[in-house]
This record gives C-alpha cells, structure tokens and sequence, in this order.
C-alpha cells in the first residue's frame, strides 16, 4: 500500500495540544461525576416552550425557514437582541451592528481570521479560556496575556502590553469568566477602556455569561465606554438551547462588513430554522423570568459547592463567583492538577486540570469545576470523593 505524506498547512503545528478527548472519554462514562465538562443545565431547557415554537414555525412558516437566507441573519432576531442591548445596558446598539453566528465560538474564528496575520500580537487575560486560546492559534499570532485578580485584569499589566507589543486586539470574558470565574468591578472596566482609548487596540468583549448574574443586575460592558473600539459576542447556548448554535457579534459596521465577507465564505449563513425558531420562542415567552429560574438554580449550586469546599477541603482555596457556571481553585503546594484529574477518575469524580488555560506552563496547581449541570446530590457525592482524592495526595 502506497503510503501518501499528506501536506496539511503549516498552520495546524501552531495549535495546542488538546486535552479534550480524553475529557469526552472520560465524560462518557455515566459512573462518573464531572465537573469538568461546560454544560449547562439540560434541566433547565424549556424543551415544551421550544417544541411549541418549532411547531407554529413549521406550520405557519415551513417553506420559508427551510430556505437559504441572508448571511447576516434574521432580522427580527437581530432586533430583538439590539433592543435588549439598548434595554439592560444603555448601549446605542441596531440591527445593522449585529450579526448572527454559529454560536458565540465562531465569533472567535471569523474575528481571528478578518484581523489577524502570522505574527501579529494578541492580548489576553491569565488564564484564559481554552476556546480562544485555540481558535487564535490557528493564525499564528504572538498571544501574550495579563494576569486576572479578584477586581478584573491587572492594569499595569495591559498597560505595558497594549503599549509595548500593540496587540490587534485584547480578548476578556468581563462578567463571571471561564475559567476562574472573576467578574471585573466597574471601576476596572473603565480603566481598561481609559487605557485602551491612547491606543489602536480593540477590545474584544466575550460576553457569553452576562445574563447569568445570581443577583440579575446587569453590568456595564467595556464596550459602553469604548464605543467604536470594541467587539461584543453574546450567545443564546447558555440561556435558552446550546444545541440551536445560535450566538452574536455586536460591532462597529466597518468591521460587520468586514465580518459579513467571511462568515459567507465560511457557512453561506448560520441555520436559519434555528434562528427562525428561537425568534419565535423570544416573542411568545418571558425571557427575563426563564433567566431567573436558571440564575436561581446555578446560585444554589454555586453555593453548596462553595460551601463544600470550605467545610472538606478548608486548604484549597477558590473563586466565589457573582454567576455564570465556573469556578478555580488552586491546590494546596506540592499537589498538582494532573494527578488530581488521574486519581479522580479512579474514585469517580472529574475535574477539569487548570494547564490548558495557561499559555506560559502555568496552572500546574489549579483546577477548573463547572457547576452548572451536576445535581445538588451530584454536587455533594462529587465533592466528597474530591476532597479523598486531595486528602490521599
């Protein structure tokens, strides 16, 4: 048999090495409790609201939702999220600013490939969240990162990067970020954005958790205060269905424009039956009180894991997140994340190893747990074969 030395693009040497299958093999495992994973919570999915949405669609608007479209994407729904922008936090948005994606992850491909060259320079926060790290590192730029604390980025930090390497673009997850799960204090926010203004650096703002607050008080995006010189990306995966691959780009229309001719190239257009679908779930339910129901459960199981920490493992110490669906904890000294995630799936339990969200070597002693999609009986089994993995080590 002729053996064929296949010449894939030298492209593909630039990315990281993934740790992700052995988390699916792992995961695929119904004995095991995992907190390594990102889901939310199937629970929590309207799935009666959804499948009466899906139904008058198909009855009423079958030969048109199953037609190609527009590659900007349905303008109602496009609408519908520019008058909630302007509604939770006061931003001028339009219909014409959005574009409608494959999720919010393909934002971070197509925002990559309008804006960077081999070589260029991009900032972002440490840790960071693994989906950036390997969608950028597929163009081949020079990632340097600033270090997060518990008010947001280290501001001495961005500012000697956006100065020195004149990043493209800064990529931060602002309110409750994967993976520590810090959500930068107002005053943080517009120091960045007084930063950045000296500067032609975009701010590229992932805003995937900013609906998933336990107190349901929106904050004030970096973008409010730098207008024209930041990207927002929203998604609906962690607030109505993942499994509809609906997300956003909200951005200033010179760069839409720009996104428009890549995304057509990339997909023609995202699924214009989930887009068609999803509009008529939002015009016939009460988003706000879904969001409630979902913020309330994750705040509770924020909690008890939180709790179960201090009470089992009162030497690991971790993040207390306002929302969203992670949390960090770093390990006592000498025990690594590795042989936590080893000796974890001997007793039946998952986390996720902190390393692939450090692009320096970083995160050899931090761990990353979801607690979004276990149950509360989950939560508290999973925690305490944690805490005799740690123990035995």
């Amino acid at each position: 048999m002729k053996y064929l030395a296949y010449r894939f693009a030298s492209r593909l040497a630039q990315a990281p090495p993934s740790f992700l299958d052995e988390l699916f093999r792992v995961s695929a495992d119904p004995s095991i409790i995992s907190f390594a994973g990102g889901l939310p919570s199937s629970e929590l999915i309207d799935c009666e609201g959804i499948t009466r949405a899906a139904r008058s669609v198909m009855e009423e608007e079958a030969c048109i939702a199953l037609q190609y479209t527009t590659t900007d994407g349905y303008r109602p729904l496009r609408e519908y999220i520019a008058k909630r922008y302007r509604r939770r936090l006061g931003l001028a948005s339009s219909a014409d600013e959005i574009q409608i994606v494959n999720g919010s992850q393909q934002c971070l491909d197509l925002i990559a490939k309008i804006f960077l060259n081999a070589g260029d320079h991009v900032g972002m926060e440490r840790p960071g969240y693994l989906g950036a790290i390997d969608a950028f590192s597929l163009y081949e730029p020079v990632i340097h990162t600033a270090p997060l604390d518990d008010e947001g980025l280290n501001l001495a930090a961005i500012e000697v990067l956006v100065n020195k390497e004149r990043p493209k673009f800064f990529y931060g997850i602002p309110n409750c970020q994967n993976p520590s799960g810090r959500t930068y204090s107002q005053e943080n926010r517009k120091a960045v954005a007084e930063i950045l203004k000296s500067t032609d650096t975009l701010f590229y703002e992932d805003d995937a958790f900013g609906e998933l607050f336990f107190d349901a008080k929106p904050r004030p995006p970096v973008k409010k205060y730098l207008p024209e010189q930041a990207v927002m990306s929203g998604s609906f995966s962690k607030i109505i269905a993942p499994g509809m691959r609906i997300g956003w780009v909200y951005a200033p229309k010179e760069i839409i424009t720009r996104f428009n001719i890549v995304k057509q190239a990339a997909d023609l257009h995202s699924n214009f039956l989930s887009q068609k679908i999803l509009h008529r779930y939002l015009m016939t339910n009460d988003l706000d009180d879904h969001i409630g129901k979902i913020t309330r459960v994750y705040q509770n199981k924020c909690r008890i894991m939180c709790d179960l920490f201090d009470d089992l493992l009162p030497e690991v110490t971790h993040t207390y997140p306002e929302g969203g669906m992670f949390l960090l904890a770093t390990l006592p000294p000498g025990i690594s994340s590795r042989q936590v995630f080893n000796k974890g799936v001997e007793q039946k339990v998952a986390v996720l190893p902190g390393l692939p969200f450090y692009l320096d070597g970083g995160g050899v002693d931090t761990i990353r747990l979801n607690f979004s999609s276990a149950t509360e009986h989950q939560i508290f089994e999973g925690m305490t074969r944690l805490a005799r993995v740690i123990g035995g080590l």
